[in-house]
């Protein structure tokens, strides 16, 4: 083994310890996303799990009212069996709406905005909205910093051998549902 072939393995392992830390840091941000994701699903399964209680305090106030609780009952439902990032984004932004429409009908009865009960489920449910915010802001950095590995050159070469993807956000569509949801009573 000459000059030649000496120079041509330095190169070559340097390259295979380019390609192994490139690859391991594809590996470590695609398990940043997973995490931040399975974050936003605790928050998530946290606000599931307060609308039955809600629903269940405001019942006997709105007996006028129970197309609305069905609706917010009918949009937990599909938040809670949504599969696939695009469907529960879908389906949670409906469960905003329904709260919001809950909440405004809330809003005439005065004597549901006293109830200790009411009012501790709401105090919950901003926190965890706010939860929710913090939560799929750090998901939204982490996707974005998987996204932009996968992009850039040298790694994109690595991901494109190795078959990464590029991680979806979670996006809320309609500009109006951008902000939590009013819980006043």
């Amino acid at each position: 083994m000459g000059l030649v072939g000496a120079i041509v393995l330095v190169i070559g392992a340097g390259l295979l310890v380019w390609f192994i830390g490139a690859y391991n840091g594809l590996v470590r941000k695609r398990q940043e996303v997973r995490n931040a994701w399975s974050q936003i699903d605790v928050q998530l399964k946290r606000r599931h799990d307060l609308i039955p209680n809600l629903v269940e305090a405001v019942k006997g106030y709105f007996a006028h009212e129970r197309q609305t609780l069905e609706n917010v009952i009918k949009a937990r439902t599909q938040a809670v069996n949504a599969t696939g990032l695009k469907d529960k984004a879908d389906a949670e932004n409906f469960l905003t709406q329904t709260l919001r429409s809950l909440f405004a009908v809330a809003e005439r009865y005065p004597e549901l905005r006293a109830n200790q009960n009411v009012l501790a489920l709401q105090e919950e449910l901003t926190s965890t909205e706010n939860r929710i915010s913090f939560a799929r802001q750090f998901y939204s950095d982490q996707a974005m910093r998987l996204n932009t590995a996968i992009e850039m050159v040298p790694t994109n070469v690595v991901a494109g051998l190795t078959g990464f993807q590029k991680a979806e956000f979670f996006e809320i569509e309609d500009p109006a549902h951008r902000e939590a949801p009013p819980v006043r009573f």
